[in-house]
């Protein structure tokens, strides 16, 4: 079985169509598991008459949310939607033939209602992707399907992150395992509302560096990886420092000088 976790705050105009459209999966062996993170507008309401199992909490961030989901599901498989994303009707069943560790799909790309094509920076991939995964995140949760017991090995998304918590995971699995890729298109993944987290946050790197230092301080990679990871790290830490330079950001400007010193100097 594959357990579908949806976390969602607040998203009374959308989380009932990414909740049909699990229904309209041609496969058909899932649960649905709703985490209402405190919503304060009509969120519930729009679940009512749906066959969902609702979990409702006080706001504690999308990466709580996920990790309830996560572990009061039932599957062998885990299957992310965001609350905001829809799923074409083949998702499940063609990521289930797999049998696969870790696999995600193609998207098409809606912003602010019009179709636009990714740029070069996202295309994705399957096989080894902790190399082109250090850059930025290449794995959207809502196309991700995965093993449950991967996360008994890697861990639970960070809820010390507001953001990058996707990204930090992600650099955790591809540097221990290699993973599939469709083509296809399998998502309809949708952008530009205002409450999205990735823009409120300028500086995302910040959190990006911290899953870096922390995957050279706790995996034992080959040379060529690690050699990347650094890298990597050198390139991110300089543009932060630059940044928090010229607008004053004097504690995290410090944080990243020690962590650039701690490798570099």
């Amino acid at each position: 079985m594959i357990s579908v976790i949806i976390p969602v705050y607040n998203r009374e105009q959308t989380i009932r169509r990414a909740v049909e459209s699990v229904l309209k999966q041609t496969y058909k062996d899932f649960e649905i598991i709703v985490i209402d993170d405190g919503s304060t507008d009509n969120t519930v309401s729009q679940l009512k008459g749906l066959p969902v199992q609702l979990i409702s909490q006080e706001n504690r961030g999308v990466s709580h949310a996920r990790n309830v989901g996560i572990k009061a599901s039932k599957g062998e498989y885990i299957a992310l939607l965001d609350s905001d994303d829809e799923w074409l009707p083949q998702k499940l069943e063609k990521q289930i033939q797999l049998d696969s560790i870790c696999c995600h799909a193609e998207e098409i790309w809606i912003r602010n209602g019009v179709r636009v094509n990714q740029m070069n920076k996202h295309k994705k991939g399957g096989g080894n992707q902790f190399i082109p995964s250090l850059g930025l995140c290449l794995i959207s949760p809502s196309s991700v399907m995965l093993k449950k017991e991967i996360f008994e090995k890697i861990g639970y998304f960070r809820e010390d992150y507001p953001v990058c918590e996707d990204y930090d995971l992600w650099l955790k699995l591809t540097s221990l395992y290699e993973i599939d890729f469709i083509e296809e298109p399998l998502i309809r993944k949708y952008g530009g509302h205002e409450d999205q987290l990735s823009r409120k946050f300028k500086a995302m790197d910040y959190w990006r560096v911290q899953s870096i230092d922390w995957i050279l301080k706790n995996r034992d990679l080959s040379l060529e990886k690690k050699q990347a990871a650094l890298s990597m790290l050198e390139k991110k830490t300089r543009i932060l420092m630059k940044g928090y330079e010229k607008h004053g950001h004097k504690e995290k400007l410090i944080d990243m000088k020690e962590l650039y010193k701690s490798y570099f100097s």
